[in-house]
């Protein structure tokens, strides 16, 4: 993991050139909307691009987390389906009723069923490098994506030039990234986890979260500004020193958002005694985003060495796989 993790910018000039070498066809229809399908580690690079490309769209993305389509799927629907291994069964029952429903439909894997079921149904597929924990893989399914959206012409930007510039910021700031995650990790140690950030940020919140969790071994939950100011936080109110509130931030903070941050972070840290401000750098929103998740992932790995746990360790969810694999 430790060398996946480093790997990550790698990972990022790999998927380009995995894009480029791809072959996929127009619809034959009008694409009116877009549906991201996914789960896990492969779910999330869907939700943190449709954050990413929410002011560039053309139509409506809907990422999908689950074993059903939304019920506007049809003809003119352009579906994305993610799953690492090729066998994930609630994006596989998705697929299957994207087919029913005419969509046109693309995949990401590194093979298993869903390669198969391209094959049989000739859809567009686009193979990346198998063999590795899923969420480990983000940047293939993130550059895999974008790549998918430019071509059906959901997005008019290309996005090589952001991505040579996350490429370029994580490898001349990885010492300073390190350092950010260390500290992070020590905060974070033997609480849980309380993460926030503005709204454009919610999924690399969610990778925050699932890497705590998978990585770590410890619980954490995530909200964001400003909805979390009409509920959470009133919640605060019962906090305390379990929590661990950490607020990700950039400079282009929404003016108004600036006042709600302030005001937030005065409550919270009345309750918690201490919070956490970790800054990204970059000057596109996606080479923000890379950086915040680069410095995510390194967090989780020094957090698990805190923890003295096995970072690959997903036993649990590999039972509950064993016992579903039993029913019919």
């Amino acid at each position: 993991m430790l060398k996946l993790i480093e790997d990550f910018p790698s990972h990022i000039m790999e998927g380009i050139q995995i894009a480029n070498d791809s072959i996929l066809t127009k619809s034959s229809n009008e694409i009116k909307d877009v549906v991201l399908c996914g789960m896990g580690g492969s779910g999330i690079g869907a939700k943190i691009v449709s954050d990413v490309l929410l002011q560039e769209t053309s139509c409506s993305i809907t990422t999908v987390n689950d074993y059903f389509l939304p019920g506007f799927v049809s003809k003119n629907t352009l579906v994305v389906a993610s799953s690492y291994s090729g066998n994930t069964e609630e994006t596989l029952q998705c697929l299957e009723e994207a087919a029913k429903k005419g969509a046109k439909i693309v995949c990401i894997c590194s093979g298993g069923k869903m390669q198969q079921f391209c094959k049989q149904n000739d859809y567009n597929v686009i193979i990346v490098p198998g063999g590795r924990p899923p969420r480990s893989a983000l940047a293939y399914s993130m550059v895999q994506i974008i790549h998918v959206l430019f071509f059906n012409k959901i997005i008019t930007s290309d996005k090589s030039h952001e991505l040579q510039e996350s490429i370029d910021l994580l490898k001349s700031d990885i010492s300073q990234i390190k350092i950010k995650a260390q500290k992070l990790s020590e905060f974070l140690f033997k609480k849980v986890g309380v993460f926030y950030s503005e709204t454009k940020f919610d999924g690399v919140l969610v990778r925050a979260r699932q890497q705590v969790n998978e990585n770590s071994k410890f619980l954490a939950w995530h909200h964001v500004i400003p909805e979390m100011n009409h509920n959470e936080l009133v919640g605060w109110g019962g906090g305390d020193t379990r929590f661990a509130p950490v607020f990700f931030e950039t400079e282009d903070v929404y003016k108004r958002n600036v006042t709600r941050l302030e005001i937030s972070k005065s409550a919270i840290k009345k309750m918690a005694e201490e919070i956490h401000v970790v800054k990204s750098k970059g000057n596109s929103l996606l080479s923000k985003t890379m950086y915040f998740i680069h410095l995510i992932d390194w967090t989780s790995y020094y957090l698990c060495e805190l923890n003295k746990v096995d970072i690959l360790d997903i036993s649990i969810i590999d039972h509950l796989k064993s016992e579903l694999s039993k029913l019919k």
